[in-house]
């Protein structure tokens, strides 16, 4: 199950499966160390990203944040990814949503 913390509100309609959603995100390890930063944009509920990250987007709005931690069996699981992630890491994913289309 992933953790949901709200960060700070958004407006309009919440993003639904099916949806282009656009936004920037910081990606940590729970000492605080990071793995990734930046935006990009991918179709909610598509798999597309892992499912942690889906679940987390899922219902957010335009301009809300989040941080989400997700376990490592929605994150990559036991096969990591590359040399930035390493197996059976739990991620922390601070969340900012831009756009919904």
């Amino acid at each position: 199950m992933i953790k949901i913390e709200e960060l700070g509100p958004g407006t309009g309609e919440p993003a639904k499966s099916g949806q282009k959603v656009e936004l920037k995100y910081r990606g940590t390890f729970p000492d605080g160390k990071e793995f990734d930063k930046g935006s990009f944009s991918f179709v909610l509920g598509s798999g597309q990203v892992i499912q942690g990250f889906d679940l987390g987007v899922m219902g957010m709005t335009v301009g809300q944040k989040r941080r989400i931690t997700v376990p490592p069996e929605m994150g990559y699981g036991s096969r990591g990814a590359g040399s930035a992630v390493p197996p059976n890491a739990t991620l922390i994913f601070e969340l900012e949503v831009l756009r919904i289309s």
